[in-house]
């Protein structure tokens, strides 16, 4: 009996150790894992950012033959993050309205002219100051041609408003739109 109570304590033995040895992972195991990932970056957009408050183009005293005022628009931004391939671009174009007095005639567009001035830019792209002397149509302003990746143009147009003589005293007001294609 005594043999039997030694052989079963063994057997007990060897079967926890076969139990436990299976249990253990293997030597060859790796101790870490390589999990594959990705971002995906999409093309952004063609964007526009203009000034949205009235701005003041200056003034001058009333001519027989008529005058220019000229003044600052302020800052306009295109900001191009669409990626697109190589020799791509943009066009700026712009118009505006007459510029109207309370009463009375009005400046009309066609006296209307536009100077772009120092284009400041980001990114590689050729850009040309395109410089319209009638805002009656819509009429390119600044152009952007080889394009490679995303860029920006900023610039600060000088309006050239030429009043013609004899015109009253008055404030006179006008929309200029700008867009991009």
């Amino acid at each position: 009996m005594r043999t039997h109570r030694v052989i079963c304590v063994i057997f007990v033995i060897v079967a926890i150790g076969m139990f436990t040895i299976s249990m253990a992972p293997p030597a060859s195991a790796a101790a870490s894992g390589i999990s594959p990932a990705s971002v995906t970056v999409t093309g952004g957009f063609l964007s526009i950012t203009v000034p949205t408050t009235s701005v003041n183009l200056g003034s001058q005293a009333d001519t027989v033959g008529g005058e220019t005022i000229s003044g600052l628009l302020g800052q306009v931004q295109v900001s191009d993050a669409r990626d697109d391939v190589a020799g791509s671009g943009w066009v700026v174009s712009v118009i505006a309205s007459a510029f109207t007095p309370a009463s009375g005639p009005a400046i009309p567009a066609s006296d209307i002219s536009y100077t772009a001035g120092t284009i400041t830019q980001v990114g590689t792209a050729n850009y040309t100051a395109d410089n319209p002397v009638n805002l009656t149509g819509v009429v390119p302003a600044v152009t952007a041609t080889g394009i490679t990746g995303d860029n920006s143009a900023t610039w600060d147009p000088t309006i050239n408003v030429a009043v013609p003589g004899g015109f009253a005293a008055a404030v006179y007001t006008a929309t200029i739109t700008h867009s991009v294609l």
